[in-house]
């Protein structure tokens, strides 16, 4: 423990304003910092990187211009210096009362020097890729039409049958036109063919455990490929990582290049998540906290040692003010700067609930109110924080978790023999029909606070777990893997050549083979259950990872999407993009909330390796007025009773074939489905009403300040509950209701968080008994009532 240590209970000086780091101009830059307990602090002006040295301090050939700074309210330190500081780099020099003095980067820093040693100073419109200022977000509807595909930047590219120039970087993801032999779209191009909404991307800022500087250098081609991170151990949160970017070296090009990647994501209609990892930092005394604000960033537990709920040795204390802060500061960057879409969190049970209830919040209201937030609803060991975002906490807060509870009972455990429903085990149909709902009668509110998924980066990847539950791991010859090599030693690359896990595929009838139809079934599950369905990178095209459950520094040889399988797999593909079309055309497996899937969702049949059920009265607005699902998990063939509201049924899925075009239809009250398979069915087509009337709720509030005020609303027929604002219009929030067309009336309360507090007056009703599609209601604070012209009707309450 430091002499400086601050411990939980310590009261120090808050900052609220939002321009701490550098503010940059070419007349003169600004820098602030937030170092409370130092006895004076310091700007260090740099003319060079440190040349990748990791004690840029003692760096003799650049000792830097030393300039004291100006305390302020609020423990900020100041500096203001006149002229053109760009290409300039800078450190912060703090001495402390006991005499220690430390120099760090700055904490807010936007740019750094190659293995991030120093900050950088940057005019961030350098930047902007041409028409960077018309780069607009994919625009969604409702959470629930999004399908998110898991991401690794390098895995994207290194593979040499990616045809990519660029690999491994961020530039890869601008190239387009590339086909392979057989003329099959890869790259971004594949993303776009294979029609996923959002590209969740594992961490791109700044991480500390690969050397920029080699991982750039061609020198050593081996080097080149050995060095690897998922990038779970931050180091810089404002910056994007440089072992991405093509020139590690030139603080600019690593910002250039990511805001290119995005532009390009963006331009073939998909949105970018990032992957963020606020729980815990790579390392503590040389982290981005520790050196200027010692101790306060990081949880303590009851004897001030550091607390390990990440499993990496320390959590970061989110649920105090100045990180609470920083953490909604940096979010706020990123989306603003960068038009980033989304954000995963990194063991999100280790950060408390307020702070992840303000982020989704104050997020979308004043930057995007599109904004796609989930995470991990758990920690990776104890800790002390009490009020943990577990499952369950999501509840009607606007964000969604992920649904292990779905995960383990499709394919079973994670790494292991254990099995699930799609790998052969039975008595798993009743929690796989819980996860078919959205989890709605287990810990959500609504089908978007879950997403749904099989697999994902962590632990085996799909092809490989159905491999092993099948006991086939030895017949494939996959290696024994450990911690990025072989256990026992040997080489990585000739043990991958060696291994065949795709031995018992016939090349003239992939679709029926066992391991190909477990692979299908699950993710057919995943993609026509209601929630935010979520694959891993590569599934479509039956991506192994040669047995590797914890890939996170394993080379290219393991981690990279081998694209040759899209050709050798094509119909695997074919019936992923299927799926995927089905989903994103018909709103049946799109339901937006509680009510609406209680009202529309039967379950026909639950036991013995089958679940059935049926999508009625044109759910959701769909066209099609009846769907059927079935899922058969047993090897054999099984028959299913159909209802008999018609004699002829369509068959747009069957384990032939996926889309949305009928190719053969049942006669009669039963079908039969092969093995190791799914299929969809529906009855005809018909005129289904509007599915929602829209009531746009304008609340006006004097101050100004609409944090964390929502409504609470009943009877809409569709999600009651929870209602935030989520957007500003002419300085007034706005939240939007959907409706059950023919609703007479809708009540609804004001409140402050959770009933911390609710506007006087009580409960309130908006009358929707007209024919209008859109509503637009002014709600004033203290009940005033206000006139004005609108697109639409405008309705007073009181």
């Amino acid at each position: 423990m430091s002499s400086n240590y601050i411990n939980a209970e310590t009261e120090l000086e808050t900052y609220a304003g939002n321009d701490l780091g550098l503010t940059y101009t070419a007349a003169y830059s600004q820098f602030k910092v937030w170092v409370p307990s130092a006895f004076t602090v310091s700007l260090v002006l740099y003319e060079t990187g440190g040349n990748g040295s990791a004690n840029a301090f003692l760096n003799s050939s650049d000792s830097g211009r030393i300039i004291p700074m100006q305390r302020e309210a609020g423990g900020v330190w100041q500096a203001r210096i006149s002229g053109n500081l760009k290409g300039k780099y800078y450190m912060y020099r703090a001495v402390f009362e006991d005499g220690t003095m430390r120099e760090a980067a700055d904490p807010y820093a936007t740019a750094v020097s190659a293995n991030g040693v120093r900050s950088a100073i940057v005019d961030l419109r350098d930047t902007d890729p041409a028409a960077w200022d018309g780069d607009k977000s994919p625009q969604l509807q409702h959470p629930a039409d999004a399908v998110i595909y898991e991401l690794h930047v390098r895995d994207f590219s290194a593979h040499e049958s990616s045809g990519m120039l660029n690999k491994g970087k961020f530039k890869a993801f601008t190239e387009t036109g590339l086909t392979d032999k057989a003329g099959n779209a890869l790259g971004i191009d594949h993303l776009a063919e294979l029609g996923i909404t959002h590209v969740h991307l594992l961490p791109v800022f700044d991480f500390q455990t690969v050397d920029e500087l080699k991982a750039d250098g061609e020198a050593s081609r081996a080097e080149y490929h050995t060095e690897y991170n998922w990038g779970y151990d931050p180091q810089h949160y404002n910056v994007p990582e440089g072992s991405y970017s093509t020139n590690p070296n030139d603080p600019g090009t690593r910002i250039r290049e990511f805001k290119e990647m995005v532009q390009a994501l963006h331009s073939k209609g998909i949105a970018v998540i990032m992957d963020v990892v606020y729980n815990h930092t790579y390392s503590v005394e040389k982290g981005p906290f520790e050196p200027l604000i010692p101790d306060y960033f990081y949880r303590h537990d009851y004897l001030g040692r550091l607390s390990n709920g990440s499993g990496v040795g320390n959590e970061i204390a989110t649920e105090r003010p100045m990180v609470r802060k920083y953490i909604k500061d940096s979010l706020a960057y990123w989306a603003s700067e960068y038009h980033i879409d989304g954000f995963r969190f990194d063991l999100m049970g280790l950060m408390d609930s307020v702070t992840i209830r303000e982020i989704t919040e104050e997020l979308r209201l004043n930057i995007n109110p599109n904004l796609l937030i989930y995470g991990e609803p758990w920690t990776g060991g104890d800790s002390p924080l009490a009020t943990k975002t577990l499952k369950g906490v999501q509840r009607g807060k606007g964000y969604a978790v992920f649904n292990d509870n779905f995960r383990s009972a499709i394919k079973g455990d994670s790494d292991g023999w254990g099995k699930g429903f799609v790998t052969g085990e039975y008595g798993k149909e009743g929690a796989v029909a819980s996860g078919i709902k959205g989890a709605i009668h287990e810990f959500t509110d609504s089908p978007v606070e879950t997403v749904n998924y099989v697999t994902a980066h962590d632990n085996l990847n799909l092809w490989d777990k159905v491999l092993a539950s099948q006991g086939l791991r030895q017949a494939a010859n996959l290696p024994e893997l450990e911690n990025g090599g072989l256990r026992g030693g040997g080489d990585v690359e000739a043990a991958v050549h060696a291994a065949n896990p795709y031995f018992g595929i016939d090349q003239h009838n992939i679709l029926g083979n066992e391991t190909v139809r477990r692979s299908l079934l699950a993710n057919g599950l995943i993609l026509t259950s209601q929630g935010i369905p979520f694959l891993h990178a590569g599934d479509e095209i039956l991506r192994s990872k040669y047995g590797d459950h914890n890939s996170y520094r394993s080379p290219d040889a393991i981690n990279a999407i081998r694209w040759e399988n899209k050709q050798t797999f094509m119909p695997v593909f074919q019936y992923y993009k299927g799926l995927i079309e089905l989903r994103r055309t018909h709103p049946a497996f799109r339901l937006h909330g509680r009510q609406e899937i209680e009202r529309s969702l039967e379950f026909l049949r639950c036991d013995s390796g089958v679940v059935a059920y049926m999508l009625k009265d044109n759910a959701g607005g769909d066209v099609w007025n009846n769907i059927i699902v079935i899922f058969n998990a047993n090897p054999e063939p099984v028959t299913q009773s159909l209802p008999d509201s018609t004699d002829c049924w369509n068959v747009v899925v069957d384990h032939t074939y996926a889309g949305t075009e009928a190719f053969r239809i049942v006669t009669g009250h039963e079908v039969q489905l092969e093995g190791l398979s799914m299929m969809v069915l529906y009855d005809g087509y018909g005129e289904p009403a509007p599915r929602a009337k829209i009531i746009e709720v304008h609340y006006d509030r004097p101050d100004g300040d609409y944090r964390g005020w929502n409504l609470w609303v009943w009877g809409t027929g569709i999600q009651d509950g929870q209602c935030d604002f989520r957007q500003m219009e002419n300085g007034r929030a706005v939240a939007r209701i959907e409706v059950v067309p023919g609703t007479e009336s809708v009540g609804y309360i004001l409140r402050l968080n959770d009933w911390e507090e609710k506007e006087a007056g009580g409960d309130r009703f908006i009358d929707c008994s007209g024919s209008e599609e859109l509503i637009k209601v002014l709600v004033k604070d203290r009940q005033q009532m206000d006139g004005g012209d609108t697109d639409g009707p405008l309705q007073l309450t009181s």
